[in-house]
């Protein structure tokens, strides 16, 4: 009956890991769900801000280029702006060039007809993302244009999707890599040898890789057509190359190659070294009752393993710092304010993300699928809490710096989705840190493991009359019965064969045929019955190991609650995969702003500006009014009031447009006297639409003047 139970229980508690491990799969899939929902098409990082002709505008003549204005630099090809006139004929060189700071423009052919003229622009932001946009303006007057104004679909569709998952695979990867490696030097060196273990550790560097291949066969159809079919075009792949993605892509693939030596020397020559130095122990102690001089190779071996354990910490350091590195110098913080200092501490960011979730991963393995024999002790949990802590203290310095970097304001962070993502990742780490303090008190209260509790016992009994000797054999026999529990049984057919071997040989030639026969059949069935017994013993062994590992309370209240930290951490890193694909707060907020300054008004600009000389009779109002307030052609007027509202004769006005961001003006003009107190003046031409001065200079004597000024959006 117990042979029929045991099974059952260790297949119980068996599905219970499983039904965790599903449900943490399901979960994940959830949220790479959400991530595609969220990321397509993918925000733009670099914001159209300006454009000469100005969107809607209407101009007199055909320009003979169109320059466009971003937020920041960004890549262009000879396909990058097209300009299309009524018709939808294109009408540009083809060309775009590079006008200086962050405009660009392409030139356009001779003979333009009047009408409405379309203008698209696809480009590649200087932290990697697609940018993609059109507008229109007028040359004579508007007309129907046969071209639908919409903007391409660059950075969506299938091919969007499948980038967004690969970049979540190759963060999660990273974390996995970096983070279980830095886990078992760290905190368990033990655990080089442990299988669930190396299995995550390996994991992680094949997601990796698979998911940098595969970001560097889409990167070209990503910031171009969009079309599958484009995935694998060998002309796009060598453009990729060409640029700063495709560079980062590649140094990643070469980093993961020495990684991948990395990972062979740590689970190789590192685990079988401290799988010989465990063995060893017992050994080394009877050798040193004996007197043998085996101490000393014993302190060497240790040395040994030092030297080993401090050149795989350096190196790995090196290729962890160069795989962060792949993403600092390619994203976000390779542009926009004080890059050279936001690149390392984007690294330092990574690489705290990296040991903190990372090692919780693996710890997550250690405590569910490590096997009893060789279940994680409380010395290396306590390790890691300490190594989690330090990770927290770098991840929240050096975020609270990228967070002022991207957003900028206050109301960047509440106003924008940027900002709004970054309260939800600041929310989700709050959860996780207190999620963390829980594990830490159970950390606190964690014993050593069961086994090695027994092991104690079992020495300290059978070595306290017979020496140290003594109980080392004891102590290996101990750790041999919890290990296999598995007696070897001798069929009882072969006893007896065995036994009785003098009278068979006295038989006759017949019996001893079918004799031999009849043995062969019921040695057949004893071995599948000594099969089926070790199986079941198997069972019962692996049961009662389980029970073992589960008996600390602390053990199981520690398991429990790094499982809901890993659970957060999913959502976390999916929350942080978005976060990168959409466009900073600070761009966003620049661009809404030119945007609103640069927006074409409905109707003319009408300003009152007070005024006072100093002199007597020297105060007034003086009131410009501009139509259409467009950029071109333009008729100003000028009436200047006495306080009283009846018209001012003054002897001279004179006014003056200043747009301080483009560093164009002062562009004066001097109206002609129409009426008392009216003054006029056609065609006053506004270049560009944006915020203007406008300067009113008034006399109203021959030394008394003043000149008063007030900021007005034309365009």
């Amino acid at each position: 009956m117990t042979q029929a139970i045991a099974p059952r229980a260790a297949a119980t508690t068996t599905g219970g890991v499983a039904f965790r491990v599903r449900a943490l799969l399901l979960l994940l899939l959830a949220v790479i769900g959400a991530v595609l929902a969220g990321a397509a098409p993918a925000s733009a990082h670099a914001a159209l801000t300006g454009s000469d002709p100005q969107q809607g505008a209407v101009v007199g003549r055909a320009p003979t280029q169109v320059s466009l204005t971003f937020s920041e630099k960004v890549a262009m090809s000879d396909d990058s702006v097209r300009v299309l006139d009524p018709k939808g004929k294109r009408v540009d060189t083809g060309k775009a060039t590079d006008l200086g700071g962050t405009t660009y423009g392409v030139k356009l052919h001779s003979g333009l007809p009047d009408g409405t003229f379309t203008v698209t622009y696809q480009v590649v932001s200087a932290d990697s993302h697609p940018v993609s946009g059109a507008f229109t303006f007028s040359v004579g007057a508007p007309s129907q244009t046969s071209v639908a104004l919409s903007d391409p679909a660059v950075g969506g569709g299938v091919v969007g999707a499948l980038y967004g998952v690969g970049r979540y695979v190759s963060y999660a990867g990273f974390i996995l890599l970096v983070g279980g490696a830095a886990f078992v030097l760290a905190c368990w060196q033990r655990g080089a040898g442990v299988r669930p273990v190396q299995r995550l550790v390996v994991s992680g560097w094949l997601a990796l890789t698979g998911a940098t291949l595969a970001l560097l066969l889409l990167r070209g159809s990503y910031v171009g057509s969009g079309k599958v079919g484009d995935i694998f075009d060998l002309t796009l792949l060598g453009q990729v190359l060409q640029t700063k993605a495709g560079a980062a892509l590649v140094s990643r693939l070469l980093l993961l190659a020495a990684g991948a030596l990395f990972i062979a020397v740590l689970f190789g020559a590192y685990a079988r070294r401290d799988e010989a130095d465990a063995t060893d122990v017992s050994g080394r102690g009877d050798a040193s009752d004996k007197g043998d001089g085996s101490d000393k190779g014993g302190v060497d071996a240790d040395a040994e393993k030092r030297d080993l354990t401090f050149g795989l910490a350096i190196g790995g350091a090196v290729v962890a710092a160069g795989l962060a590195a792949s993403w600092a110098m390619a994203e976000h913080a390779s542009t926009g304010i004080q890059a050279g200092l936001a690149m390392p501490v984007d690294v330092l960011h990574l690489l705290a993300v990296a040991v903190w979730l990372g090692g919780l991963s693996a710890l997550l393995v250690a405590l569910f699928r490590a096997p009893a024999e060789t279940q994680i002790d409380a010395a290396a949990v306590r390790r890691f809490s300490r190594l989690a802590f330090g990770s927290v203290t770098v991840l929240a310095a050096t975020g609270i710096y990228q967070s002022w970097r991207q957003v900028g304001s206050w109301s960047a962070l509440t106003g924008t989705w940027y900002g709004q993502l970054l309260l939800i990742k600041i929310g989700l780490v709050a959860v996780l840190v207190g999620i963390a303090w829980i594990s830490r008190r159970w950390t606190a209260q964690l014993s050593e493991a069961p086994q090695a509790k027994a092991l104690a016992t079992a020495g300290a009994k059978a070595g306290a009359g017979t020496g140290t000797t003594a109980g080392t054999t004891a102590r290996a026999t101990a750790l041999a019965e919890l290990r296999t529990k598995q007696p070897t049984k001798v069929p009882a057919n072969s006893r007896k064969s065995s036994s009785g071997g003098s009278d068979s040989e006295n038989a006759d030639s017949r019996d001893s045929n079918s004799g031999h026969s009849n043995s062969r059949d019921s040695h057949s069935a004893d071995s599948r019955r000594a099969a089926q017994l070790a199986r079941q013993q198997t069972a019962v062994a692996t049961a009662r190991q389980k029970r073992l590992r589960d008996a600390d309370p602390a053990r199981a209240g520690l398991r429990r609650s790094v499982l809901a930290e890993a659970g957060v951490a999913v959502v976390l890193l999916a929350v942080t995969t978005v976060l990168t694909s959409t466009e900073p707060g600070r761009t966003e907020e620049a661009a809404k702003q030119v945007t609103s300054s640069s927006s074409q008004r409905s109707g003319p600009l009408s300003l009152k500006l007070p005024f006072d000389t100093g002199g007597q009779d020297g105060k007034g109002t003086a009131e410009i009014t501009l139509a259409p307030a467009r950029v071109g052609g333009n008729e100003m007027h000028v009436y200047v009031e006495r306080p009283n509202g009846k018209a001012f004769d003054i002897p001279e006005v004179k006014v003056a447009f200043t747009l301080k961001a483009k560093k164009i003006g002062p562009l004066p003009v001097t109206p002609d006297r129409i009426a008392t107190g009216h003054w006029s003046a056609i065609g006053v031409q506004i270049p560009m639409a944006g915020d203007w001065e406008i300067a009113v200079t008034v006399r109203t004597s021959d030394i008394d003047q003043t000149t008063v000024t007030k900021n007005a959006k034309i365009g």
